[in-house]
């Protein structure tokens, strides 16, 4: 049986590494509300701790990274989002509208879809499991990728690349990752946290400051905001608002619960 009193993120120290785990492999690793909590408190403290220098963050188990949102804790009306306001405003799994001046690499340990492929997308490096994939199906079931994964990807991946996989829904595999530059490893999965440990070593024998001041400037981070980044927020907050109100929006999980193929209105 599973224990329910397990911390939904678990975080330990090697030296100057922080390593955050998303710790619900019976959920894949899905995101609710405490796993919001726990990456973005985490990160809060890589940000304000000195002797902390890098973070890898992975999932537990060598089957998923992430899964995204957890659609079962949706479905029985729960909140995704804490209700500190504070806290939501971190963005969606307590990283994607976080960003830090310590280095993120992550360690992808198999699939990365919808909202973990956005957690990859917003971290500086990728160490990917021989075996994992990334993808962005939001839009087979009436959503889309709106957890910054709609503009990052295109900026991520060659752009007519980044569009085939954005609007059919379709993953790419380990191998494509490294072969347009989204992973900066592939290796077979018992090497996935050595190698990120060692990437991770690798920064963290540099001047700590040099590499924070470096990672502001080469992602333009002024206050704790990419301010690059601020009108994509703006307009993916109008288009899902009206997004959300559609029909197609109410028929895809509820198609996708069902287990049959969703009837598109559009509208």
């Amino acid at each position: 049986m599973t224990d329910t009193a397990a911390p939904a993120v678990l975080t330990t120290r090697q030296d100057h590494i922080l390593i955050v785990t998303i710790n619900r492999p019976e959920a894949r690793n899905a995101v609710n509300a405490a796993v919001h909590v726990g990456i973005g408190t985490a990160l809060e403290e890589a940000e304000s701790d000195p002797e902390i220098r890098v973070v890898v963050i992975t999932g537990a188990g060598d089957k998923s990274f992430c899964a995204g949102a957890d659609l079962v804790a949706l479905s029985r009306g729960e909140s995704l989002a804490p209700a500190d306001k504070d806290q939501q405003a971190w963005g969606f799994a307590g990283m994607v509208a976080h960003p830090i001046s310590k280095p993120i690499i992550a360690a992808v340990n198999g699939f990365a879809f919808g909202g973990g492929c956005e957690i990859a997308l917003m971290s500086d490096l990728v160490v990917a499991a021989d075996h994992a994939q990334f993808g962005l199906p939001e839009v087979k079931v009436g959503l889309f990728a709106a957890a910054g994964g709609a503009f990052r990807i295109a900026r991520q991946l060659p752009q007519k690349i980044a569009m085939e996989h954005l609007l059919t829904g379709d993953p790419f595999d380990a191998a494509t990752a490294l072969r347009f530059g989204f992973a900066n490893r592939v290796v077979p999965a018992a090497e996935l946290m050595p190698t990120a440990l060692a990437l991770a070593e690798k920064i963290a024998a540099n001047a700590p400051l040099s590499v924070q001041a470096s990672k502001r400037v080469a992602l333009g981070i002024q206050d704790g905001r990419i301010t690059a980044d601020a009108p994509y927020w703006e307009h993916n907050t109008i288009e899902r608002s009206a997004l959300m109100r559609s029909e197609d929006a109410r028929e895809g999980p509820r198609a996708f619960a069902e287990k049959r193929k969703p009837e598109w209105k559009a509208r």
